[in-house]
């Protein structure tokens, strides 16, 4: 274990101590436990290594060429609980997750709010395999396309909780970012476009269409996207407002149709 650890932290492993005993636990054997070892010095991201990520206190599964959640969206799955709470009181809702990934933010939602009818949908067959297996456990349903193209026609003006973890990294920020993410994920699930919007804006663009009325949309912005993000929610003739934690640094902006 010792020469474990040492050879983690060589490789720039902040948590070494923490992940070898992760990957000693996954591994079935001596054989399996090189390897995984051996990926991970080699820059893979742990969760990708291990094929799960700890979130919202859930495990995850994550399959190569799907984006990895990060720890600070958990804070989305809490603003989206707290507005279906005050509007929809006990009643689980009707939640849709798009551009899903793993299908974890909508997996956490679903998990806080039992009953709860969850459509998901990304453009990526590896996140629609990996998202469907993840959310098997709670009965909802997945589906392969663009954004809300996939989802049954009888959900418009029905859904309670729309979730859009977004790219909304700047296309010329990209090869600034860590080589975990830059390297491991594709780059459709982090650039969001020149100022890293594009995608928001969409989302924001149809969301009237298909929220019931008191019903909202929930995305992760930066910090520094605030002010540009709040009035895409607003030209899209949604009631927008923001909210950050700054723990987590993380920071979510809301819409709600009238």
């Amino acid at each position: 274990m010792p020469d474990l650890v040492a050879r983690l932290r060589a490789a720039g492993c902040v948590f070494a101590e923490e992940e070898a005993a992760l990957l000693v636990e996954a591994a079935p054997d001596a054989a399996a436990l090189e390897e995984l070892v051996r990926r991970r010095v080699g820059g893979e991201p742990l969760e990708l290594v291990l094929g799960w990520v700890a979130f919202d206190g859930l495990r995850v599964a994550v399959d190569p060429e799907v984006f990895v959640p990060r720890q600070r969206t958990t804070w989305l799955v809490e603003v989206a609980d707290a507005t279906l709470t005050a509007s929809a009181g006990d009643r689980p809702g009707v939640v849709v997750d798009l551009c899903c990934g793993s299908g974890a933010i909508g997996l956490a939602l679903a998990h806080r709010r039992p009953g709860a009818t969850l459509h998901a949908t990304d453009d990526h067959p590896a996140a629609v395999a990996c998202a469907a297996r993840n959310l098997a456990q709670v009965g909802g349903t997945v589906h392969l396309g663009d954004l809300a193209s996939p989802l049954p026609m009888d959900l418009r003006g029905r859904v309670d909780a729309l979730l859009a973890n977004v790219p909304y990294v700047p296309s010329a920020a990209v090869a600034a970012m860590p080589p975990e993410s830059r390297d491991h994920e594709p780059r459709s699930t982090v650039d969001g476009g020149a100022d890293g919007l594009d995608v928001l804006r969409r989302v924001a663009a149809l969301a009237p269409e298909w929220l019931r009325p008191g019903g909202s949309m929930h995305s992760e912005v930066a910090l520094a996207q605030v002010d540009a993000a709040l009035v895409v929610l607003t030209d899209s003739g949604l009631l927008a407002r923001v909210d950050q934690d700054e723990e987590r640094d993380a920071t979510v902006v809301s819409g709600t149709r009238r």
